[in-house]
């Protein structure tokens, strides 16, 4: 008989019927963190275009919830690449602008997938802020409960926000290059099992990188909703790769989003030494110099 299992961290994740009977609490701020990526196929060097969720936000979101740009807000718009990190003073002092920080309760969510809110619960945590859940199940399971949404714009005042960044989590492609076949050490890619095989060239060069095995995303959410996997479910397809509590694991993607889905996972089973490539295959696709393989 499989043994039950329960998240680590359960205060990381909060249910819709948890949210709805404390919205009139001053200390609780929501977010929405929706994105929206169109892909294109007319140029290899641009795999998709970005769509900020602020006009679907204003449309109809949960009560008191604010609108969280990644893109504009938490990204270097300097860099090539979408959604890459900015150094970490900017990224407190944006957070800090928006309302996150403390007495707060951080509350995220998303319309869409899920991996927009684990990436900004990622740059949260990151900086040393506790405070911070994901919705599990998002917009779509707070309409499926039928619960109330708002039409209209907020925003929260500044919060008090402490920054204590930890640098050990984001890593370039460097780190990366340096940790294939490295012993105990697996690299880890949630993109879709087409893009894995090297079946599609999104980003350019098809493939992934030499040596990594492939968990897609999307295999850690029930079927059609956007709650997270059953955490006994989900330990039993981590370890079927060998991945346990004593794996170091080095988390890739597209963009570094979908990889952030899987490190929040993986956190919750209690893997603690976690890796994500910040620019993944937008950046390592593009560089001729660093190795990709394929499945033939």
């Amino acid at each position: 008989m499989m043994e039950h299992i329960k998240w680590k961290y359960p205060e990381a994740i909060v249910t819709c019927e948890w949210l709805k009977h404390r919205l009139a609490d001053d200390n609780i701020r929501i977010f929405d963190c929706t994105t929206y990526l169109h892909y294109t196929d007319e140029d290899p060097l641009k795999p998709y275009d970005v769509e900020s969720g602020l006009k679907n936000y204003k449309e109809g979101h949960i009560p008191n919830a604010a609108f969280c740009d990644l893109q504009g807000q938490l990204s270097n718009n300097e860099s090539p690449f979408n959604f890459t990190i900015p150094d970490h003073n900017t990224l407190a002092k944006n957070f800090q602008a928006m309302g996150v920080g403390d007495p707060f309760h951080i509350i995220l969510y998303s319309t869409n997938a899920v991996q927009w809110t684990t990436r900004v619960w990622w740059l949260i945590f990151i900086l040393g802020f506790r405070k911070v859940s994901i919705l599990d199940g998002g917009l779509k399971e707070w309409q499926r409960l039928g619960y109330n949404l708002e039409t209209g714009e907020n925003s929260y005042k500044p919060a008090n926000f402490e920054s204590n960044p930890d640098s050990n989590v984001f890593v370039g492609k460097e780190r990366t290059q340096d940790s294939i076949n490295t012993e105990n050490c697996i690299i880890l890619n949630a993109l879709t099992s087409d893009l894995h095989r090297g079946k599609n060239s999104r980003y350019g060069r098809p493939g992934r990188i030499p040596g990594s095995t492939n968990i897609p995303f999307h295999e850690l959410l029930e079927e059609n909703t956007h709650k997270l996997l059953d955490p006994t479910k989900a330990q039993a397809i981590f370890e079927q790769r060998n991945i346990n509590k004593k794996t170091r694991v080095l988390n890739y993607c597209g963009g570094g989003i979908a990889a952030t889905l899987n490190a929040f996972v993986l956190r919750q089973l209690g893997v603690e030494n976690l890796e994500i490539y910040d620019n993944s295959m937008s950046e390592w696709a593009k560089d001729n110099s660093l190795p990709i393989e394929t499945t033939e």
